[in-house]
């Protein structure tokens, strides 16, 4: 049975569900920032997913990217899957641009993360599942 890690429970909201990942929002208004974690129990790699549920991640992923790179008119769209300090399989999908705080490093550890306030956790929740509607609908 699929269970969200506590540390990407604590640090992100829900946005929906695709076919086959969990869109999340990392809580850090400081950058566009989604996290797919796909739904397979114990998955802590990529190759670990069945070959046609890869294909699947990869059309998610490659869609999502797709929709953040023109909404939010990014740079660069940075796509990782770390897993060094959460092992369950997650990508993030973090919009860039050249003037952003950590540019051109990661954003990884060079500044803490700015949460959302309430109002403006709402708007962008709910801009996000408008913007990939197409696909958290395949989801449910």
């Amino acid at each position: 049975m699929f269970e969200l890690h506590p540390q990407l429970a604590r640090d992100t909201v829900r946005i929906g569900s695709m076919p086959l990942c969990e869109v999340l929002l990392m809580n850090d208004a400081g950058y566009p920032w989604l996290i797919l974690v796909p739904r397979y129990p114990g998955a802590t790699e990529l190759h670990q997913l069945s070959s046609i549920d890869q294909q699947q991640f990869i059309r998610e992923s490659v869609f999502v990217s797709a929709k953040m790179h023109k909404h939010f008119q990014a740079d660069k769209m940075n796509v990782a899957a770390l897993g060094n300090m959460v092992p369950q399989l997650h990508v993030h999908h973090i919009a860039r641009y050249r003037d952003d705080a950590a540019w051109p490093k990661p954003v990884w550890g060079v500044q803490p993360a700015t949460p959302y306030d309430v109002e403006e956790l709402a708007m962008t929740v709910t801009t996000l599942q408008a913007l990939l509607m197409e696909m958290l609908q395949q989801g449910s």
